[in-house]
């Protein structure tokens, strides 16, 4: 055998190993996603209801109680407990300018504030990256992998980065609106005649956003009220969020377009850009 042909053939040889071990990783990786998410359903579905259809509205504040009105025209749906949701649009890594095209979906109790959150980004050429942000029990965890393999970000829980997964909860929660129903773990308070603040209290922490809801009851969009640390290699969970084109799903009017940035000194900087393409939501 020729040296050439020995050399293609060892070649040959690494690069199917190479690929067996790639999409070995990739599929270990979807495995331990898809059993978070399957905890996180598992545990929302056990855990009591706060609200039912007799729920009393009357002590909200003005533009809460229209959003209500709004977002559950047939009828308050407490009955859900988990919104399962698959997202497209475009994605900004941290620190960078530049856009990608990006596919994601996420889990999240209605009963707790639990999720969990993966996306597929491309990087470069036919480099692309899982992501994931699993947030249970007050407990973050996130990590980027370069072809499902090669972890190139992993950041574990700490009291800041369990707070601003916690306040995550809270700025995707439009999508699960049966989570900010009273006797859950959110509580309202007024702001002025078109805002109010959300706050959620859960294992131990808080955190607040402004909702700004319009004349027909929207929630167009929240925000925080202190400014995001920009150097982080992660985004969290965005300060701010604008939503539109609300539509009927089940019942609720769920908001399908989104922008989420990030804020500081009084700018925005959009990060995640997208629709949703898929919701559905559970019971037990």
């Amino acid at each position: 055998m020729s040296k050439i042909k020995k050399t293609l053939m060892i070649g040959g040889v690494i690069s199917a190993a190479l690929i067996t071990y790639v999409a070995f990783s990739a599929s270990s990786t979807r495995e331990q996603i898809n059993q978070a998410e399957q905890d996180v359903k598992i545990k929302a579905e056990k855990l009591p209801l706060a609200s039912d259809q007799k729920t009393d509205l009357s002590h909200l504040p003005e533009p809460v109680k229209r959003y209500f009105t709004y977002v559950f025209p047939d009828g308050l749906k407490p009955e859900y407990r988990w919104a399962e949701v698959e997202m497209s649009g475009s994605f900004r890594r941290p620190q960078t300018k530049g856009f990608a095209p990006t596919t994601a979906r996420q889990v999240v109790s209605g009963t707790d504030p639990d999720l969990v959150f993966s996306a597929d980004t491309p990087i470069a050429g036919p480099l692309w990256a899982i992501a994931y942000d699993i947030y249970v029990n007050g407990q973050m965890e996130m990590e980027a992998r370069l072809l499902s393999t090669l972890s190139v970000m992993h950041e574990t829980g700490t009291p800041i980065l369990n707070r601003i997964s916690l306040r995550r909860w809270l700025l995707e929660s439009p999508t699960y609106p049966f989570a900010l129903l009273p006797g859950g773990p959110v509580t309202w308070e007024a702001v002025s005649k078109n805002k109010a603040r959300a706050t959620v209290r859960a294992y131990g922490e808080q955190a607040s956003l402004i909702a700004e809801i319009d004349e027909q009851g929207r929630l167009i969009s929240f925000a925080a009220e202190e400014d995001g640390d920009l150097t982080t290699p992660y985004h969290g969970s965005g300060e701010y969020v604008k939503r539109r084109n609300y539509q009927l799903i089940d019942g609720i009017r769920i908001p399908m377009n989104f922008e989420i940035s990030r804020m500081a000194k009084g700018k925005i900087y959009p990060f995640w850009k997208g629709r949703i393409d898929m919701i559905r939501f559970g019971k037990n």
